[in-house]
């Protein structure tokens, strides 16, 4: 194949509170090629990396052969080494992120396989799913049993007795056996986390996450032996395996938590996962649960873990993508069809 356009777009959300999200939330890459088979990709950085990939990226990219998996791979190294004077991490990878995943799409739909199978073929019939929000009685009337609230309150740190009371609303809902975890979302400082450890231990939490700033990976090495049996987690807003190498050295995390559509795509999280195996250190996909990483923990990377943002119930969504798996009894099974088995809302767009 040889690809003839390439074109990102910034849907137009209705139901993104206004944040940082409102301006740099996800965004949707098209490659078309001159067979007729066209790949859809999601990637972050919004409204500042559609320009990124609608530029110097289409320019690498037009007229570019591509037949298998390998021809990917070079082209993820072509375009990181191209953008490195502007990239390296932030919104030029999650810009690459949305052509990486894009790519292989465009494979799966040109051999008429799902990607998993261009991953080397399904070992996970189904993939254990975590519910991220703050309504626990819904995702226990779904069939989780695993469940993430994010402690914080118009954006702020939440108060400890707060955080308890939802620990133990969700305990109580959940049964004694669920996974409970709880995101700080890098509010926290370490005499915070090793209070919230104390009071929290009679909720039995699984992991701690993002309780440090990412930048701070010598304190985020000396939190981890201070809270334990708690895990400390992170890593969403970390990039490419060469910033994960340096959570390697520090010993910085006990789970790394990749974005598969932030931190460089498939491409990138698989050499992540490899790089996690050489340390023994567990991956849990931030975001897992959507398809563009539920493919790679089917064909058996990383945990068996995906995390679903499910907010509450009958809360208003934007619906970007048709034909997402959703969850049964707390599962998830990879939807059916060639790529990644999903067709964009053209509406949004």
């Amino acid at each position: 194949m040889k690809i003839t356009e390439v074109t990102a777009v910034y849907p137009q959300y209705r139901h993104v509170k206004p944040s940082w999200r409102t301006h740099l939330w996800q965004i949707v890459v098209r490659i078309d090629t001159d067979v007729g088979v066209s790949g859809w990709g999601y990637g972050g950085g919004g409204k500042a990396a559609v320009p990124i990939v609608n530029g110097h990226f289409r320019e690498l990219l037009l007229n570019r052969e591509m037949s298998g998996t390998d021809d990917i791979a070079g082209i993820w190294d072509d375009l990181y080494y191209a953008s490195l004077p502007y990239g390296r991490k932030g919104i030029a990878v999650m810009a690459l992120s949305g052509v990486d995943l894009a790519l292989w799409d465009l494979l799966g739909k040109a051999e008429n396989r799902t990607v998993c199978e261009l991953l080397g073929g399904q070992r996970r019939d189904r993939v254990r799913a975590y519910a991220t929000g703050p309504d626990a009685t819904w995702y226990r009337d779904l069939g989780f049993d695993a469940h993430k609230i994010t402690a914080l309150v118009d954006g702020m740190a939440a108060p400890e007795s707060t955080v308890v009371e939802w620990a133990e609303a969700s305990r109580r809902a959940l049964g004694p056996d669920a996974l409970l975890m709880i995101d700080a979302y890098m509010t926290w400082d370490t005499a915070f986390a090793e209070q919230m450890a104390t009071s929290l231990a009679p909720y039995r939490i699984h992991w701690f996450e993002d309780v440090l700033m990412p930048d701070d990976t010598a304190g985020l090495a000396a939190l981890r032996p201070r809270i334990k049996p708690i895990l400390s987690a992170g890593g969403e807003h970390e990039f490419t395996v060469h910033g994960f190498a340096e959570l390697a050295r520090r010993g910085a995390l006990d789970v790394w938590q990749p974005d598969v559509t932030w931190c460089g795509g498939l491409t990138a999280a698989q050499r992540i996962i490899g790089l996690a195996d050489d340390y023994k250190v567990p991956v849990v996909l931030h975001r897992g649960g959507e398809v563009w990483g539920l493919h790679l923990l089917a064909a058996g990377f990383g945990e068996d873990l995906a995390e679903l943002v499910m907010g509450r119930r009958h809360a208003d969504r934007d619906r970007i993508w048709h034909g997402e798996p959703e969850p049964f009894e707390g599962r998830l099974n990879l939807a059916e069809g060639p790529g990644f088995g999903v067709e964009v809302n053209e509406a949004m767009l």
